[in-house]
C-alpha cells in the first residue's frame, strides 16, 4: 500500500485532490484517519466537488474521503437487496 503519511503535513491547508477523469475535490484538510499509522481516510471542511471544467457540482461543510487509489470495484448486492448472478 502506498504511504499517504505525507498528507498529515498538510493538515489545516487548502488542498486539491485530482482524479484521472479531471474531477477534483477542493477543501481544507482537517484530519487524517487514523491519527497514527497508514492514512486510510481524510476529513475535509468547506469542500467543493468540481468537474473537469471547473464547474462546482457539490459543496459540503464537511466531507470524509478515501485518498487512496481504487484497486477494485464489485457489486455486493442487487437492487432492493436481491443477490444478483455474477
Amino acid at each position: 500500500m502506498p504511504d499517504y503519511a505525507k498528507l498529515r503535513t498538510h493538515v489545516s491547508h487548502r488542498v486539491v485532490i485530482e482524479y484521472d477523469t479531471g474531477a477534483r475535490i477542493i477543501g481544507y484538510l482537517a484530519a487524517c484517519r487514523p491519527s497514527e499509522g497508514p492514512v486510510l481516510l481524510i476529513h475535509l471542511t468547506r469542500a467543493q466537488l468540481e468537474d473537469e471544467h471547473g464547474n462546482i457540482m457539490e459543496t459540503h461543510d464537511t466531507m470524509t474521503v478515501c485518498p487512496n487509489v481504487m484497486t477494485g470495484f464489485r457489486r455486493q448486492e442487487g437492487p432492493q437487496g436481491r443477490n444478483l448472478e455474477h
